[in-house]
């Protein structure tokens, strides 16, 4: 007999033992639906890099040298968006639906606000930023496109994100992926006409005109844009027609509530805070890997591509851990809380350790769908190699940091990943890169990954983390 998590989280209320094959049946229900997501938005990624990175290395370069800058941005508001996402999953799990609709009314004026803030600012340091990440000057024309118009639709990519886990939280993984999957189309759709000249194509043994804009980098920003805004407004527009624990249609205040912003500061601050920690440095090793060449920086952009093919299953049972742990938490289940922790995890392991594997196997030929380029294939194969030794502990460490931040330990996780980070992998880059290149800054990521999983799977096991609490 199947359950569902609103089923489960009603049983953990009332105190009673669920066996295990009914916490695996609801981890796995949330959890495919959640890795196809992963995939369709890794796919956005490809699909990007794969058409540009056919124009040629410079133009792959020119958006490798603003990827890290991208993952700052978003990644800062993505940790306060996730603050509303927990609180939601808490409150359903207390059976507070009236608390948990009007955390949902507050994150969207949250969104509104800081999302057009953010791609005000995203849009004005645009022309600057390729410069201050000492891009070469041949590079910095597209690098500066590609960031103003990716940050113009950040509120877009917050509504996507911020709806798509609110969803989660009441156990309805597959709305969020299906419109993962109509958005990761429409880029297809809308790429092949904005970054392509107009040109004769033959299709079934015709030949036809295609027609095409031919903007190349910038052509490739606004198509996955145009995607973004889409999708970020089909997931609203579900969460206001839609019936449901939370439909804005049933009683709730807009009103902006002291708990909600204690909340959103308690928890969401050090996701925000490691988001940046862990960017920042990312920004820190782009200007490293910049300095070792163009070969360099198109091989370590699109290699940080493919292996995202590793860890998006990862992150794809990260989120079915935080709804689930978050629940649990909400219904005052700790047992039920480590639960779901440790099966999360040992799934996040297991599906690393062998998609590591394939990383390894077939590191050529994943590098070859990005660009055509054979000295960058070959650099690029090279370190995905080394990096897909440390596949499983980075999983241990993607999920159980998804556990904790579910049951509001986001301190915990911003302190480990910084001593982690900052500690290991730069000290190891900024050691390694003059010697051995772009195979020693990957190197340091690998060594740096393995350590991160070891102190995340020791802080779980010491279960501190449950005595955190989100709510106010």
């Amino acid at each position: 007999m199947s359950i569902t998590l609103e089923q489960l989280s009603a049983r953990m209320r009332q105190g009673e033992q669920v066996p295990l094959r009914h916490t695996a049946q609801v981890a796995l229900t949330l959890s495919i639906p959640s890795i196809l997501q992963q995939i369709v938005v890794t796919a956005m990624e490809y699909i990007d890099a794969a058409m540009v990175g056919h124009i040629g290395a410079a133009a792959t370069a020119s958006i490798g040298i603003v990827s890290s800058s991208t993952w700052l941005l978003h990644g800062m508001l993505a940790g306060l968006c996730m603050a509303f996402s927990i609180q939601v999953a808490q409150y359903l799990g207390a059976d507070r639906q009236q608390d948990a609709r009007g955390v949902l009314r507050q994150s969207m004026l949250f969104n509104l606000v800081v999302g057009l803030a953010a791609a005000a600012f995203g849009v004005g340091i645009s022309r600057f930023l390729p410069g201050w990440l000492g891009a070469d000057a041949a590079l910095q024309a597209n690098a500066s496109a590609y960031f103003a118009i990716w940050s113009a639709s950040l509120p877009f990519v917050m509504a996507m994100g911020t709806y798509a886990a609110m969803l989660r939280s009441t156990g309805d993984a597959l709305t969020p992926g299906l419109i993962s999957v109509f958005t990761c189309v429409l880029d297809i759709i809308f790429n092949f006409f904005l970054i392509n000249p107009t040109r004769e194509m033959t299709v079934f043994g015709q030949n036809l005109t295609v027609w095409g804009l031919g903007w190349g980098v910038p052509g490739a920003a606004l198509g996955t844009a145009l995607a973004n805004a889409v999708g970020g407004t089909l997931a609203l527009g579900v969460l206001l027609l839609r019936d449901g624990p939370l439909c804005i249609r049933k009683p709730g205040s807009w009103h902006i509530t002291r708990a909600c912003l204690h909340n959103v500061w308690k928890v969401g601050a050090p996701l925000a805070a490691e988001r940046a920690a862990l960017s920042s440095a990312q920004v820190l090793l782009v200007r490293i890997v910049s300095g070792l060449g163009t070969t360099a920086i198109a091989a370590n952009s699109l290699g940080v591509s493919a292996e995202s093919l590793c860890y998006m299953a990862g992150y794809g049972i990260q989120d079915a851990a935080l709804a689930l742990v978050g629940q649990a938490v909400g219904a005052n289940r700790r047992d039920m809380a480590k639960r779901f922790a440790w099966l999360c995890t040992a799934m996040g392991m297991g599906i690393m350790a062998l998609t590591g594997v394939g990383l390894y196997v077939f590191a050529p030929q994943l590098m070859g769908i990005f660009t055509a380029d054979a000295a960058v294939i070959a650099l690029g194969a090279r370190v995905l190699r080394i990096e897909a030794f440390a596949e499983p502990m980075f999983g241990a460490s993607i999920v159980a940091s998804g556990s904790m931040q579910g049951a509001g330990d986001s301190t915990g996780c911003f302190v480990l990943n910084l001593i982690s980070m900052w500690g290991v992998r730069l000290t190891l880059a900024v050691l390694l890169a003059p010697r051995f290149g772009l195979v020693g800054v990957w190197a340091a990521m690998c060594a740096e990954l393995c350590t991160r999983g070891v102190l995340f799977l020791l802080r779980m096991a010491r279960g501190r983390w449950l005595d955190k609490g989100a709510l106010a």
